[in-house]
């Protein structure tokens, strides 16, 4: 089945739910003073999405002229490659480690860029519902429910 090119209309559209929710999960990431907020959270999403819309607009291109492109390579570059970026998010001092969640903060937002760019809205709505009760409810949780973890550095990170 020939993948049909979308209108100006519905890319924008993607692009600009993609900015909403990534800038939605940014919005809390800054409202925690994190490194990585609400301007990383919306790029890593809006990029996501920009891959996956240029693979599908390509297979709709060259499709018509019998050369198959599987879309769904992008979703693996795109999760491999910001593995890198969150990579750099990742600090070790003395002995402890922090960003993991940064990390993984912004490797969620590309899976959300990828799945709007894709056009599962839904499925793009209900991961950023879940990183959002993630982020907010175990970070309500801390020193409560979950014990605080040791700082040898005190805070200062």
């Amino acid at each position: 089945m020939p993948v049909e090119a979308l209108s100006l209309w519905e890319m924008v559209l993607r692009v600009a739910l993609a900015a909403l929710l990534g800038g939605a999960i940014g919005w809390d990431r800054e409202r925690q003073d994190k490194a990585a907020g609400i301007r990383t959270m919306i790029l890593v999403s809006i990029g996501a999405c920009g891959a996956m819309l240029a693979a599908m607009e390509l297979a709709a291109a060259f499709g018509a002229q019998g050369v198959t492109l599987d879309p769904l390579r992008v979703i693996s570059g795109v999760i491999g490659g910001v593995g890198f970026l969150g990579a750099g998010a990742i600090i070790q001092s003395g002995g402890a480690i922090h960003g993991m969640t940064t990390a993984a903060t912004i490797w969620a937002s590309a899976g959300i860029g990828v799945a709007t760019g894709a056009g599962l809205y839904r499925l793009a709505i209900i991961l950023t519902a879940f990183v959002l009760i993630t982020l907010v409810v175990v970070t309500m949780m801390k020193g409560t429910v979950l014990p605080e973890k040791h700082d040898p550095d005190g805070g200062q990170a």
